[in-house]
Order: C-alpha cells, then sequence, then structure tokens
C-alpha cells in the first residue's frame, strides 16, 4: 500500500493507520489454515461427501457374503408310504456357492468404487479450500482498496487546503478548490460503496465456514504474492496423475473390470451344498429293522445350469459398453481440464508481469506527483495535473493490490486442478 508523501514546505501528512480489520503482523498461510480447518471441519456439503464415501465401504461386506441359506419345510397331506414307514414332513437347509472367485470379485467392485467416492469427496475438500482461497483474497482487495482510498483522501484533503491557502494568498484560483472538493465528493462516494461491500463478502465467507458465530477474518496489511517452480508442462502431468475427478474415473474404470469379471462369472454354474431331514412314522403292522427311522440326507448337492446365455452374454456387453463410457468421460474430462490450464496459465502469467508493472508505475506515478506540487508550491499551477497524477496513483494502487489477489488466486486454482493445496 502507498505510504502518504510528506511534501517539504507545503503540509504535514500523517499516515493513515490501517483499519482495525487488516493485520500489519502475522503470516497469511498461518490465518488461512485456519480457516481451511474450520470449513473442512464444519462446511455440510463436504460432510454429505464424506458420508456418501462411508456409505460406499458398507457395501463391501454385502458384496463379498454368500448367499443367505436357504430352509424349506415339507408336509405330506397324504404321508407317503415307505418299508419303514410312511414320511409325514421333511426340512432341508442349503448353502449356495457362486463360481471360484465372483465374490472377490464383487468386493473388488465395491472397493474400487468407494475409492471413487473418496476421490469425489477430494475433490469437493479442494473446490471447498479453492472457494475459502478466493473468497479471502476478495476480502483482502476489498479492505486494501478502502485503506487506499482513505489515505487518498486524507492526501486530496491537503491539496485542498493548499489550494485554499494560495487562494487566499491570492496567487491560487477557485477552480483549483472546487476541483479537490469534486474529488473528494467521489472518493467519499467510493469509500462508502466500499465498506458495505464487505457485508456480502463476509456472509459468503462466514457461509463457507458454516460457523454458528461469525468469524473474525483477519487479513495482512500486504499480501505475500505465490509463485510456481514448475513449468505448465509439469503443471499438466501432475493435474493427468492427481485430479481427483480423473482420479475417480479411473477408479470407476477399475470397478467395471470386476464388475466385468463378475458378470463372466455369473455365466458359469454356481453350486449348493445342503441337508435334508424326513420325518418317518413307524409301521405298526409289522417289526422291522429300522422300523421308524427318519431319514437323513447329507450332503446335498445341487448345480445351477446357467441355460439361458443371452441374458448373461447381454450383462457382459453392457458393463463393458459402460466401461467404455467411463474411459470416454476421462478423455473429455483431460482435454477439459488442458484447455483450463492453458486458459489460467495465461492469466496467472500476466498477474506476475501486472505486479511487477504496477510496482514500476506507482514509483514514477510518485515521483511525479512530488514534482508537481512542488511546481504548484512555488508557481501555483498544474494544479489539475496533480489531481489528474494523484487519481492515477490511486488507480495503480488498487491494481497493484487487485494483481496480487489475482496471482495468488490463479495459484490456488492451479492447485486445486492438480489435486494439492498450499
Amino acid at each position: 500500500m502507498r505510504l502518504l508523501i510528506k511534501y517539504t514546505g507545503v503540509l504535514a501528512i500523517i499516515l493513515l493507520s490501517l483499519n482495525d480489520n487488516i493485520s500489519a503482523q502475522g503470516d497469511q498461510e498461518t490465518y488461512l489454515d485456519g480457516y481451511l480447518k474450520l470449513a473442512a471441519e464444519n462446511n455440510p456439503e463436504l460432510r454429505s461427501m464424506f458420508n456418501q464415501y462411508l456409505a460406499a465401504l458398507e457395501r463391501m461386506p454385502q458384496a463379498k457374503a454368500l448367499p443367505d441359506p436357504t430352509a424349506m419345510f415339507n408336509f405330506f397331506a397324504s404321508p407317503v408310504e415307505t418299508r419303514v414307514g410312511a414320511q409325514r414332513f421333511g426340512i432341508s437347509l442349503a448353502q449356495a456357492f457362486p463360481w471360484f472367485g465372483q465374490l472377490k470379485s464383487q468386493e473388488n467392485a465395491a472397493a474400487q468404487l468407494a475409492k471413487a467416492r473418496y476421490a469425489v469427496f477430494e475433490e469437493t475438500k479442494n473446490k471447498l479450500f479453492f472457494d475459502v482461497r478466493g473468497t479471502y483474497y476478495d476480502l483482502y482487495v476489498l479492505l486494501a482498496a478502502t485503506h487506499i482510498t482513505r489515505e487518498n483522501i486524507r492526501l486530496l484533503e491537503s491539496f485542498r487546503q493548499l489550494a485554499n491557502v494560495r487562494l487566499e494568498s491570492s496567487t491560487g484560483s477557485a477552480v483549483d478548490l472546487l476541483r479537490a472538493e469534486m474529488d473528494l465528493e467521489e472518493l467519499q462516494n467510493q469509500l462508502h460503496y466500499l465498506e458495505d461491500s464487505r457485508i456480502p463478502i463476509r456472509a459468503r465467507f462466514n457461509e463457507l465456514l458454516n460457523t454458528e458465530t461469525p468469524v473474525d477474518i483477519v487479513v495482512p496489511d500486504t499480501l505475500a504474492t505465490i509463485a510456481f517452480s514448475e513449468n505448465k508442462n509439469i503443471l499438466m502431468d501432475s493435474i493427468v496423475a492427481q485430479n481427483p475427478l480423473l482420479k475417480s474415473l479411473e477408479y470407476e474404470m477399475l470397478s467395471m473390470d470386476a464388475e466385468i469379471d463378475v458378470a463372466q462369472k455369473m455365466g458359469l454354474p454356481s453350486f449348493s451344498l445342503g441337508i435334508a431331514y424326513t420325518n418317518v412314522s413307524p409301521r405298526s403292522d409289522m417289526t422291522m429293522p429300522d422300523n421308524g427311522k427318519d431319514a437323513l440326507i447329507f450332503p446335498q448337492v445341487g448345480v445351477r445350469i446357467p441355460l439361458y446365455r443371452n441374458k448373461y452374454q447381454s450383462m457382459l456387453k453392457e458393463k463393458e459398453i459402460l466401461k467404455t463410457s467411463i474411459l470416454n468421460r476421462k478423455e473429455n474430462k483431460e482435454n477439459e481440464l488442458a484447455t483450463t490450464l492453458e486458459s489460467i496459465w495465461r492469466d496467472y502469467s500476466n498477474a506476475v508481469r501486472r505486479v511487477a508493472l504496477y510496482q514500476r508505475l506507482i514509483r514514477l506515478a510518485n515521483q511525479s506527483l512530488d514534482i508537481l506540487v512542488s511546481q504548484y508550491s512555488t508557481a501555483g499551477s498544474a494544479f489539475e495535473e496533480i489531481l489528474r497524477m494523484d487519481r492515477q496513483l490511486l488507480r495503480y494502487e488498487l491494481e497493484l493490490e487487485k494483481a496480487r489477489a489475482d496471482q495468488n488466486t490463479f495459484v490456488a486454482h492451479i492447485n486445486y486442478l492438480t489435486g494439492k493445496q498450499l
């Protein structure tokens, strides 16, 4: 932020203290870490995504479990006569066993789907952190603009006093005083707008944190800019390897591979193993060995024959088509991310240049303003040029803070795409 200039022989300008909401101490990342932690703990959308991941984990025990056993009870309304007596009722219990490896493939499919849900949770978390950072930088720009505008109002008030002194000494013009008044009115109106703009930004920030009581948001007095050490190609490789949405689609493809294996195994025979018991009433018309002995059959073996092949072929084809669809989505997402990176990298590079540009322009504008004020103090001319240069300097200072925030926002956006946080 610009320091007010102390002009020799004109007026003593006192540096306006920073607004209470701007802290001159501490590291901005320390502040941000606390806000990100609050957002991660409290944001309802993030909790919802994590619960979906937990729900997906619960599918794994279901997928690897055997089918429920089948119990049957038979009652003979007309008893069946046998050599050792009449059969009254029967009970059987059977357990089905799918083809070898089918349960393992089903569990693997559920596990990969759970990983995909966790990757979506990571994407939601990264998006939330990016939104928090972006809103934080927006708030910094607003508070910095408020502070700069107040400084400029103080500076214009000193120019107005200077014009008034020259007018009273009959060496100046009333027009100079009126011009200063006009500029002050405009800046006062701009200051009111900036102060009113805090409310929606603070509301947005607290919405992201989802805290019961509003958080006192602290920003540094000067935003430290963040730069990349990697080039664009390396960042693109990082996006392909680490972007959570791409990882989610990869896990969905692995899940579909397991589903294809399950579909193939469902087209193979499955087996059942069971036991059967039949109650037999003893014969009363004769005495014989094993008279009335109940029948117990173990083991009782069954085979499920996958006779209707069209059903299993269609099931297999469905899974293969779905896998192709996921692959197409993944390729399209990679193309979208590559295009997005190109656009953000352009804007990031432009922000880096703007920071350097406006730092140079501010130095030049300050030097020009010093010269103009000195000339006006001695000759009483070029007051309009002083006001014009002051407005230009104000614009440069505001653009510098905007460029700093933009650079950090673009860095945060690229880190969001690569799936990592600062």
